[in-house]
């Protein structure tokens, strides 16, 4: 049988970082992956299957296990539910994780885990392992009424910024622009644009120069990663 790690066919899913790109989870079936005790959902891919640059929601059954790799080009995970744990520590869910390009774990979950994960999209071997708890951080007020933010991940010598933004029920910023572009992922409650409607756990991709006229009119809390678009590698479906 062939080993999927091997395989070097490209694939793309969501591959064309110039076009706008929107994946409601709920409607998506999970994927088995090589473990066979770890699912998942892809929503962006660009390279081949089991070694591409991928942004995916993934599960881990209860007492799942993935083989001891390394990761090149590094690692980001965002604990949705459950917890999620390797041979550094168990991490519960509102968890941030990055692990730098060379970084490597044999992950597991006893009790089973959802994870909001992306892989091979930080390159630079001077980046730092994070480790950040949300539930210990202080929402921080913004320029923007109704807004507030916890910065997860910013470093001046990198052009990505992640952070969650919790957006009182009304809000209505005006219209926003992404000189690198942005991504969204929605965890809890809903918001919508002039080209539609993001409900929890919907992902959404904007290019670089995207611009929208966000609101919420139940409230929402958002990830939101803006400047990495123009260092991933791009590529339209095949």
């Amino acid at each position: 049988m062939k080993n999927p790690a091997s395989d070097s066919r490209i694939r793309a899913i969501h591959g064309d970082l110039s076009q706008r790109a929107v994946a409601d989870t709920r409607t998506m079936a999970w994927q088995p992956s090589p473990s066979g005790t770890v699912w998942r959902k892809r929503l962006h891919l660009v390279g081949p299957p089991e070694a591409g640059q991928v942004t995916s929601l993934v599960r881990y059954e209860p007492h799942a296990t993935f083989p001891a790799h390394d990761h090149p080009h590094g690692e980001e995970i965002f604990v949705l539910a459950g917890t999620f744990s390797d041979e550094h520590g168990d991490w519960p869910a509102g968890t941030y994780l990055l692990n730098p390009e060379g970084f490597r774990h044999a992950p597991l979950s006893r009790d089973g885990c959802v994870l909001f994960v992306k892989l091979r999209q930080y390159s630079g071997s001077g980046r730092s392992h994070v480790v950040r708890s949300v539930d210990d951080m202080d929402w921080q007020v913004t320029a923007h009424d109704g807004i507030r933010t916890k910065i997860l991940y910013s470093d001046p010598a990198f052009p990505d910024h992640t952070q969650l933004e919790q957006w009182q029920a009304g809000s209505a910023p005006g219209v926003w622009s992404y000189t690198g572009g942005v991504e969204l992922f929605v965890l809890k409650g809903s918001c919508e644009d002039e080209y539609g409607v993001y409900e929890e756990h919907t992902w959404l991709r904007m290019p670089a120069g995207g611009r929208h006229r966000p609101t919420s009119a139940q409230g929402c809390e958002l990830y939101v990663k803006t400047g990495a678009l123009p260092a991933l590698q791009s590529m339209a479906e095949q």
